[in-house]
């Protein structure tokens, strides 16, 4: 007769088995980590060469979600998230019955693009063989630094580019197809829910990045100095220059106009004078390893760093026709008026009534 103790010896010998095969199935299936001897192809100059089509398409965000403590997910809970979210998006895709389908009521919220429209990626951001839970690496929380005044000043920002309908002007660049929405091509280029593609053009006096989303073309002038402040780009002023083989690149002088820069995995607000220096090393084939730290005194309490990677991909790169800015905003804007001419009437009514 086996012993209730053998039992429980026996489960706990077994257990302890199976978790140290998964910390080995875990540690075998990690990402291989980036050669540090690897050689980059290169321009005739001698400088590495980005050329071609790149993906900033990721399940990491910029900001750590409340889910993770740490930067570095292990291999086994990464795949898990991956595998949880291509079924996830395999249901999303599936047919309906258009039988089940209703019309919205009059007034009710139609929605926005189903999961055919978005590509917000399958993985997890990999830095050098480690999957990561933000973008974001100082501070250690993940999070984005801001001052109690720089909060406050994002806030009204965002509000303001949201609830105000009464200039066309205060609405947010992406909304009005000027610059893509969430900082997709303005640096620090971050990634979205679709159209996370951009292309490098080099020559010698400058490196040009063409982003899909808004098809925004920045341009980076080497070994110069910025213009004046004055001389304020949608993009920024984007000067470079090589440190070996990194392209470090700064960019200030940002349009005001382009300081709400809001997404749905993310918000970030930088105001124009706000500085992005970034590092651009091509670490293997198909990964350029992408580095930023933004810096302004006036609205974070110190420099704050994110790195992710820039997955090769097949191109080319289409024509992202945006369309809110010729048919959404012209309809935002006349919502407001006929919102604003029914409470006139209505308080013409009660004003006669009385």
């Amino acid at each position: 007769m086996t012993s209730p103790l053998k039992n429980l010896v026996s489960k706990g010998a077994i257990s302890m088995l199976v978790s140290a095969m998964a910390l080995a199935a875990s540690a075998q299936d990690a990402p291989p980590a980036w050669d540090p001897n690897y050689e980059p192809p290169r321009m005739e100059d001698g400088t590495p060469s980005f050329a071609g089509i790149w993906s900033k398409a990721s399940l990491t965000v910029l900001e750590r979600s409340p889910q993770f403590t740490d930067l570095v997910i292990p291999p086994a809970i990464a795949q898990r998230i991956e595998q949880g979210r291509a079924a996830a998006t395999e249901a999303a895709n599936a047919p309906r019955d258009p039988n089940e389908l209703e019309a919205p009521e009059a007034g009710q919220n139609v929605g926005g693009y189903n999961a055919f429209w978005t590509d917000p990626g399958t993985a997890l951001g990999v830095i050098d063989g480690e999957y990561r839970s933000s973008w974001i690496v100082d501070p250690a929380d993940g999070q984005i630094p801001y001052t109690e005044a720089g909060r406050e000043e994002a806030f009204s920002a965002r509000q303001e580019a949201r609830e105000n309908f009464d200039d066309p002007e205060i609405r947010m660049a992406g909304e009005r197809c000027s610059v893509g929405f969430g900082s997709t091509g303005t640096p620090p280029m971050l990634n979205v829910l679709y159209n996370n593609h951009v292309q490098f053009f080099q020559d010698g006096d400058t490196i040009r990045i063409l982003a899909e989303m808004n098809h925004n073309a920045r341009i980076i002038r080497m070994n110069t100095e910025h213009r004046d402040p004055e001389m304020r780009t949608w993009l920024g002023d984007s000067i470079g220059h090589w440190e070996g083989d990194t392209l470090v690149v700064e960019t200030t002088n940002f349009h005001p106009q382009n300081s709400v820069r809001s997404a749905i995995r993310h918000y970030l607000y930088l105001q124009p004078d706000s500085l992005v220096e970034e590092r651009f090393t091509r670490v293997s084939d198909d990964v350029i390893h992408y580095e930023f730290t933004v810096t302004d005194p006036d609205l974070f309490t110190q420099p704050w760093s994110a790195e992710m990677p820039l997955w090769a991909a097949e191109g080319p790169i289409y024509e992202y026709a945006c369309h809110e800015g010729n048919y959404s905003l012209p309809g935002i804007l006349a919502g407001a008026r006929r919102q604003e001419a029914l409470a006139r009437e209505a308080a013409s009514e009660n004003s006669g009534g009385e």
